[in-house]
Formats: structure tokens, C-alpha cells, sequence
């Protein structure tokens, strides 16, 4: 119950907090291709990863998209904390970046494997 609370705080926080944000925060900013392509890559090492565990695709999206959202928004609340500058846009390019990262994996996975686990074995 705690995990699909989590995000929903975690937006909430960030969005409130934003308003006091840096006032050039642009949406191509270079700091946006850095959360863009880190969660690409924490997304998609976190589902290789569940591939080493797991035969079927939904526990390796699973833990891919919690990795590179767990990182994002992570890095956010950071922000928001004081650590930084706190922008709903960052987060917006960590969701984008968790869905790319993800979705060039399971692309990749679907190319090799087939559409499903058994077609692996044959």
C-alpha cells in the first residue's frame, strides 16, 4: 500500500515546491538530458537485471521502472529537501526516460525471446 502512495507524495512534493524553483528552468535545458538518460540507463540495467531473476516480462518492467523512478524521484525530493532546485519539468524527463529505457528493453527482450517466456527454450 505504501508503494502506490509514493509517487503520488512524491509529484505532490515536488509540484509545491517547484514554485520556488529556478525561474531558467527550461525544458531543453542540458540538466534535462541528464535525468532523460539517467533513468533510460537505471531503467533498462534494472531490467536486465530482473531478467537474471525472472522469466516473465511483467517483474522485469517491474523492477525497471521502479529503479529509474525510485532514482528520479529520489533525486527530486533531494531537491526539494534543499539539496538543490527542485522541477516538476526533471521529473517529467526522469518519467520520460524510465519509459524509454524500458521500452528499448522490452523491444529488445520481445526480438530475441518472442512474445512469450517459452519461446525462449525452443
Amino acid at each position: 500500500m505504501a508503494a502506490r502512495c509514493a509517487l503520488p507524495i512524491a509529484v505532490t512534493l515536488v509540484t509545491l515546491t517547484s514554485a520556488s524553483a529556478r525561474a531558467e528552468d527550461s525544458w531543453w535545458g542540458a540538466d534535462k538530458a541528464l535525468h532523460f538518460g539517467a533513468t533510460a540507463s537505471i531503467a533498462g540495467g534494472g531490467y536486465a537485471l530482473g531478467a537474471l531473476a525472472w522469466d516473465g516480462y511483467a517483474p522485469r518492467i517491474a523492477l525497471g521502472t521502479g529503479l529509474g523512478l525510485g532514482a528520479g524521484i529520489g533525486k527530486e525530493v533531494l531537491d526539494a529537501a534543499g539539496l538543490g532546485d527542485p522541477s516538476w519539468k526533471d521529473l517529467t524527463w526522469d518519467l520520460i526516460g524510465t519509459a524509454v529505457g524500458v521500452g528499448i528493453s522490452v523491444s529488445i527482450d520481445l526480438a530475441i525471446r518472442g512474445p512469450s517466456p517459452a519461446a525462449a527454450h525452443r
